[in-house]
């Protein structure tokens, strides 16, 4: 049998995409077939699995989640089992959650507990989104494995390896991605009256942007709206007649995502007014905020605290997005963060996570799992 470093380092080397994870998944199940079969049932979704653990006397069914998928970044580590797909990384540590989880699983096949256990390995994390879509396929398909209780992890690069941060309540933000293109009439500079310029279009509609945060959030409640690309234009002495803006909007308040969306909406026929042009949204995917039950949390806090290699930390809530949130929007549970150590930050081409997290992480879940 593997140890869970060589499973991970296995995985670090076949990152791919949102729904495209067929190697991975073919990794997990044979990782999974290679187990006592005998209180196990295995389903596939999609490129996912799922797998549920029967209990010995159960009362209650207990889930476990973990995302599967890499990000579309070249690799710029200097470790000794690099990707070996091309263009493509496990930048954000989902080789570590899925280690952690084959561990867990491994744990409680080998020493069965009273109630039953669900692990989803779920893809699409980064995108297209995979959380929201594997719920309505079990509520649909397989409403037996729904959990009572779920649970699930992400790597922090800026804790030490036993560090565990989380808070009661919200956590992670609402999420959209943001997609605008504007199309006018190109033409040659020298007869801009024939053309409908994009380029300046585009640069109003942006700066424009810019002011939905400062002029129509209240200043108490938290918002960005970032545009992080914009394109527009072939050669110095053609006028554009198609721009792009590239960007993303975050909320603390699933309303308040509402709300921008809306004025970005008006602010767009306007710029299509003004401009004489159309413009074309694309809210790309977009994320349910990760909202920690509370009650839950607390007790997963107090046993973290007690736990002689844990050091607890209550951190605030951030603008990061998780497609988790569409689990927890209807089971109750949450989602920590637990240290790597790693000077690199998620999504970055040279993110290096200390290994030695699994070696902690599996049997301290595993300890809590069972005091439920």
């Amino acid at each position: 049998m593997k140890t869970l470093q060589q499973i991970r380092r296995d995985l670090h080397q076949i990152p791919e995409i949102g729904f495209q994870e067929f190697k991975t998944q073919a990794y997990l199940l044979e990782e999974i077939y290679a187990l006592n079969q005998q209180r196990l049932t295995v389903v596939k979704w999609k490129t996912g699995v799922l797998v549920h653990v029967k209990g010995l006397n159960p009362t209650k069914t207990i889930g476990w989640r973990t995302d599967i998928d890499g990000l579309p970044i070249d690799e710029q580590t200097t470790i000794s089992f690099p990707s070996k797909h091309e263009g493509f990384m496990h930048a954000c540590g989902h080789d570590i959650h899925m280690t952690v989880a084959l561990g867990l699983l491994r744990r409680m096949t080998e020493l069965p507990m009273d109630d039953s256990i669900v692990f989803l390995f779920q893809p699409a994390e980064e995108g297209p989104g995979g959380a929201l879509p594997m719920r309505e396929w079990l509520k649909k398909d397989h409403p037996e494995f729904i959990p009572d209780v779920i649970y699930a992890f992400h790597i922090a690069p800026e804790y030490p390896v036993g560090t565990i941060a989380t808070r009661p309540g919200l956590l992670f933000a609402n999420t959209s991605e943001l997609f605008i293109d504007l199309h006018g009439v190109e033409g040659h500079a020298a007869f801009p009256h024939r053309t409908k310029d994009m380029s300046v279009a585009a640069a109003s509609l942006l700066l424009q942007l810019q002011t939905i945060v400062s002029r129509s959030i209240n200043p108490l409640d938290s918002a960005v709206v970032t545009i992080g690309k914009m394109t527009s234009g072939t050669v110095q002495n053609i006028i554009s007649g198609h721009a792009r803006l590239e960007g993303t909007i975050r909320t603390m308040d699933a309303q308040t995502m509402i709300h921008v969306k809306n004025r970005i909406e008006a602010l767009c026929k306007a710029t299509e007014m003004a401009f004489e042009c159309k413009v074309e949204i694309d809210y790309g995917s977009g994320y349910y905020q990760v909202f920690n039950t509370p009650k839950i949390t607390s007790n997963f806090m107090e046993f973290a605290e007690q736990d002689v290699a844990t050091n607890l930390i209550e951190c605030d809530a951030a603008m990061t997005g998780e497609d988790f949130g569409y689990f927890l929007q209807e089971i109750p549970g949450l989602l920590f963060w637990a240290g790597v150590d790693s000077s690199y930050g998620l999504h970055n081409a040279k993110l290096n996570p200390d290994e030695k997290v699994i070696e902690y992480l599996v049997p301290f879940v595993e300890s809590y799992i069972r005091s439920l």
